[in-house]
């Protein structure tokens, strides 16, 4: 359980800067290398090269070797962690708002339209 937390808090910790965003968003369309990555930000190499390894320690994105390329490759299974946490709380909080209309709904029944 202590593991799963300090795997969650790399994670979000991680995804909360943007350049490391855009760098998710961007791996969601496919592998790309430093250079691919680094492109649309006005940022040296090395510290899209940072960046990525940031995310590489959160286990959100990974590296493969392909001859002379090591393209960076995005870590569905790090992102789903993510999003089962979040909808664990997510359903809860739905949870009580469906109890609250269902309360409301007693309380104060709809009437018929007159028309």
């Amino acid at each position: 359980m202590v593991e799963d937390d300090e795997r969650l808090d790399r994670a979000f910790l991680a995804l909360a800067d943007p350049v490391r965003r855009q760098i998710v968003a961007r791996l969601s369309r496919g592998p790309a290398t430093v250079n691919e990555l680094a492109e649309p930000h006005a940022i040296s190499l090395q510290a899209v090269s940072k960046h990525i390894h940031v995310l590489e320690q959160a286990g959100l994105v990974t590296r493969t070797r392909d001859a002379q390329r090591r393209p960076v490759h995005l870590a569905p299974e790090a992102l789903e962690r993510l999003t089962a946490w979040i909808d664990r709380y997510r359903l809860i909080h739905e949870s009580r708002f469906r109890s609250l209309d269902a309360l409301l709904a007693q309380d104060h029944p709809q009437q018929e339209d007159p028309s």
